[in-house]
């Protein structure tokens, strides 16, 4: 068949591509069976019958190659609704997405004895190789496995310049005496690994000096150094072992450590990471933290919450936010994370991509930004458990549970095949108020306060002010929540929520809301925790 000659070809060329399959579908379909392979830059080879299905078929296809990961799409041929991809023909379709080819690049910069070991080793794990040296004898190619590719450079600059490291490679520093010069052209470039070999005394003394030379501590937390597990390696070989087990762990997005565990070990609190830190997200802080888990929780540098007096995102304004009697603290480093841990208070650090989840090694990933879709590039590999609140994400896709986020019946359920219902768009209900109880910026411009949040105000009362613009109050109430001062924000922009209770409402604690959201939150971890725990038993 020839899709399949052409399957061959692309492996053996290894060029990474991904094979789309019908396995399922029913009423008025294009196709009922048919296979079709997707390029990296969305060329095809072959159909599954055209039309919107196919393209956005091919947008999932491209997408999984760029994640590296399978995935399952389900499309209907309807304008309107779950999974509608804008056709008329009345049909549905399920098409498996299987990611070939894509071998993860392994880039050694020294050809000496570790390096060679390690490379012998990883030609067994189906890892593109590559090696480069400033020595030619150290590249002899007897030394490396036949796929190594070799490059012999005159400086490790040079090397750093032409194997061009991309967002997904891994890089193993182990030169004669350039490991600085090449960690100058790497700490600051966005990996998937970087490990240097070397003692604890070489470590802090290279860090130092990066540090001093305006390296940030974020950077800094992305190195792994001193490389590997500590399993008292000490031949070539050894060490090589002891690398790849770091290096696999982090391909594989796995927990690490031994897979048995002393009692004490098993009662140990498991690290749970929250993307977000507005009030949702403090309300699943605060059920975690009262239940015995570690919490810490990441967002943007400048969080765009309104309701600031539970929100833990706060401390990242004023170093620290406490919220029915428990704090958070900003945490500027790894460092100060393990210090807040011990101390029993909730770290929060301002890294919106999540590029110090690989340091941070959490047990638990929750994704509490509620934009009402994947916009943190959350998936199931940043830890062994994933967890995503509201609309946007597909559990046993993007994660392994959503939990739903939209008031009524089903408010808190945990959701582990599927999607949480889509966003309505209006506010909850609060004494007859929904979506005139929120005011927007009518234009883009600065965010100044008149007032602040628990404030009893009347109907025209001058709340805040975007630009030269008074916002004024809807209605008679308490200011609930209010966007922090000094903000600049676009047209149409949520800044503040007037709620029609008044002086009976109660703006220092989490809402009924965000509380049955963390007791789905809570369900899905120990649900899956406890799956984990009975596959390692069996």
């Amino acid at each position: 068949m020839k899709i399949f000659t052409e399957a061959a070809k692309l492996v053996e060329k290894n060029c990474p591509f991904a094979m789309a399959e019908i396995i399922e579908c029913s009423g008025s379909t294009p196709r009922h069976s048919a296979q079709m392979l997707v390029l990296g830059d969305g060329k095809t080879i072959g159909t599954i019958g055209g039309g919107m299905v196919e393209r956005k078929v091919i947008e999932e296809a491209v997408e999984a190659l760029h994640e590296g990961r399978s995935r399952m799409f389900h499309g209907r041929m309807a304008r309107n609704g779950h999974h509608a991809v804008g056709s008329d023909c009345g049909g549905a379709m399920s098409v498996y997405i299987a990611v070939h080819g894509v071998r993860p690049r392994l880039i050694l910069l020294g050809g000496g004895h570790v390096n060679r070991a390690i490379a012998q080793m990883a030609a067994f794990l189906n890892i593109d190789i590559h090696v480069a040296d400033v020595y030619a004898g150290s590249l002899e190619p007897d030394l490396f496995p036949p796929s190594t590719r070799l490059w012999h450079v005159p400086s490790f600059t040079d090397a750093v310049a032409q194997l061009d490291p991309q967002p997904d490679d891994y890089v193993i520093i182990a030169t004669n005496s350039q490991d600085l010069e090449s960690l100058n052209c790497l700490i600051d470039k966005p990996l998937k690994y970087l490990g240097l070999l070397g003692s604890r005394r070489k470590v802090q003394t290279f860090t130092k000096q990066l540090s001093e030379s305006g390296v940030s501590e974020n950077q800094l937390a992305k190195l792994y150094a001193p490389i590997g597990y500590d399993i008292g390696a000490e031949t070539p070989h050894e060490i090589a072992v002891s690398i790849l087990a770091e290096l696999l762990q982090i391909m594989h997005g796995a927990p690490g450590g031994a897979m048995k565990q002393s009692p004490a070990e098993s009662r140990r609190p498991k690290r749970v990471v929250i993307r977000g830190a507005g009030d949702l997200a403090t309300g699943v802080a605060l059920r975690l933290y009262h239940s015995g888990f570690d919490v810490i929780m990441l967002d943007i540098s400048k969080p765009t919450v309104i309701r600031c007096t539970v929100s833990f995102a706060q401390a990242l304004y004023d170093g620290e936010s406490c919220v029915e009697g428990v704090c958070a603290r900003y945490a500027h480093d790894i460092d100060e994370v393990t210090r807040y841990l011990k101390e029993g208070t909730i770290p929060v650090l301002a890294d919106e991509n999540g590029e110090l989840l690989p340091a941070l090694q959490p047990d638990v990933v929750i994704d509490a930004i509620i934009a009402k879709r994947n916009i943190a590039g959350t998936h199931r590999k940043m830890a062994p458990c994933t967890i995503a609140l509201g609309p946007g994400f597909e559990a046993g896709v993007d994660c392994d549970a959503v939990i739903e986020t939209q008031r009524g019946h089903h408010l808190g359920r945990v959701i582990t095949h599927g999607c949480a219902a889509p966003n309505s768009g209006i506010p909850g209900n609060i004494n007859g108020k929904t979506t005139e109880r929120v005011l927007r910026a009518p234009h883009s411009g600065m965010m100044t306060r008149n007032i602040n949040i628990g404030d009893v105000v009347h109907e025209g009362d001058v709340i805040a002010r975007i630009g030269e613009t008074d916002i004024l109050s809807p209605m008679d109430g308490m200011v609930r929540g209010l966007l922090n001062e000094g903000l600049c924000v676009p047209e149409g922009f949520k800044i503040a929520d007037v709620d029609p209770r008044g002086a009976l409402a109660d703006f220092n604690s989490v809402s009924d809301k965000a509380r049955a959201i963390a007791g789905g939150v809570l369900e899905a971890i120990m649900t899956r925790l406890n799956q984990m725990d009975n596959a390692k038993s069996c």
